[in-house]
């Protein structure tokens, strides 16, 4: 049984923690307002999950996820996921995060950045490209017919291959889009992004990705 350690309890954070105590892991959570608040999240979870700080959660977190605001990926603890694989689900959104020059430029990314706040981590790329509700709610099993299929990416061979295996155990393919370098071909305003789509729909879609949306090379 794996502990995953997640750094943010919004919708995508409280739906993954679903997710993960479904299939028998120990999720310890975290949120910015303090572990008293999410005890009614933590009731409904059941006795695999608990409350914690950021800190506890990245020090208790075999696999951490990071599923906070763009705007406050550098608050993520450093020390406690060295070595670790790091599970990136962020989008940029610019009306909330204010503009970031390189990203509206297309010369790096979000999981790029997150990966260099965390150097001795395994930044991966994973449900960032799904509506919070979906990811309990449109699995099939493996071999099912137009099974939906979601994207990954990263430098780190064995991350892609954990998420690989998380998304099948969840309900889906997976599609890599290659190397943290690529991986804005699954973010927000791109062809894949939260449409439902199986693995051949979603090469195609990675295929077609833009990397500066034409709104941002506008401004």
């Amino acid at each position: 049984m794996t502990t995953i350690g997640i750094i943010g309890a919004g919708h995508i954070g409280s739906q993954l923690a679903r997710a993960f105590t479904s299939l028998g892991e120990n999720v310890v959570i975290a949120n910015s307002r303090g572990p008293e608040t999410l005890a009614p999240l933590i009731e409904d979870l059941g006795p695999t999950a608990r409350a914690a700080t950021a800190q506890e959660a990245a020090e208790a977190g075999d696999v951490v996820v990071v599923t906070v605001p763009l705007a406050a990926y550098r608050d993520v603890p450093v020390a406690p996921l060295a070595g670790k694989i790091v599970l990136d689900t962020n989008n940029y959104y610019w009306e909330r995060d204010g503009h970031i020059p390189a990203l509206d430029r297309g010369e790096t990314t979000t999981s790029g950045m997150l990966q260099e706040h965390l150097p001795e981590s395994k930044v991966v790329k994973a449900f960032n490209h799904i509506p919070a509700a979906d990811i309990t709610t449109t699995g099939t099993p493996a071999g099912s017919p137009d099974r939906r299929a979601l994207g990954t990416a990263s430098d780190f061979p064995e991350a892609v291959a954990y998420v690989t295996d998380l998304y099948d155990r969840l309900g889906f393919d997976t599609v890599s889009a290659g190397p943290l370098s690529e991986s804005w071909r699954l973010e927000r305003d791109r062809p894949a992004y939260v449409v439902r789509q199986n693995a051949e729909e979603l090469r195609a879609n990675l295929a077609r990705g833009f990397r500066v949306r034409p709104e941002d090379s506008a401004d």
